[in-house]
């Protein structure tokens, strides 16, 4: 399917598609398990999957401490990492973004917590909002045993003090490699803040993240 055609399939089908998260309404808990804030400043990196990069990474982008937010592909081959094949959902891959930040300002923990609290619903299987199919997965893909530990534990704090209405269901995997997506994914919210997938998907979660994390939230 081209680019063209799924976005407007998107435009068509976010109708009554808003407002999926499964959050019990109060704030999601702090990560109990978190890495302490380095002591000087030095580049750290996360990637995280939740459904469409572009919302995902227009998150990111406004969180005090990150220096960047890219869009891509984690879970597949180097061979398969094309937004034409992605879209089949038979690649392995998971749309994804890869987030460089300063982990003396922002920890590993409080990205968790920005990614399950307004990136995306943490609890829908292969799907997001009107995007479905594994490449729309919830996935933390780590790259250390830290990221992992803190990951994990959290996910299990969350389950525990039932703080979504239904199960999380986000895929902890370790990170093989990230491909960079194609040109035109990148900074697209930013680039294409009137289109209908835009406002009725993305603009929300940015809202929120200034509205939940005032101290973290950045303007660009």
């Amino acid at each position: 399917m081209s680019f063209l055609s799924k976005a407007l399939i998107k435009a068509f089908t976010v109708l009554g598609l808003v407002g999926s998260s499964a959050a019990s309404g109060a704030p999601l808990p702090a990560p109990a398990v978190d890495a302490p804030l380095a002591a000087a400043p030095a580049p750290a990196t996360a990637v995280f999957a939740g459904g469409c990069f572009w919302g995902v990474e227009a998150v990111f982008a406004h969180v005090k401490g990150v220096k960047s937010a890219t869009s891509g592909y984690s879970g597949g081959d180097a061979s398969t990492a094309h937004y034409t094949v992605v879209g089949s959902g038979r690649t392995g891959h998971a749309e994804s973004v890869k987030v460089t930040y300063d982990p003396a300002v922002v920890s590993y923990g409080q990205l968790l917590k920005v990614f399950f609290s307004v990136a995306h619903d943490p609890t829908q299987l292969n799907r997001q909002g009107p995007d479905v199919g594994t490449q729309y997965r919830s996935a933390i893909f780590y790259s250390t045993p830290e990221q992992k530990r803190i990951a994990d534990a959290y996910v299990d704090q969350l389950n525990r003090a039932k703080a979504f209405s239904r199960p999380i269901v986000t895929e902890i995997a370790p990170l093989k490699a990230f491909y960079q997506a194609e040109d035109y994914h990148q900074n697209y919210l930013a680039l294409h803040p009137n289109e209908p997938y835009i406002v009725f998907n993305d603009m929300p979660k940015l809202a929120e993240l200034k509205q939940q994390f005032p101290d973290l939230y950045a303007a660009r």
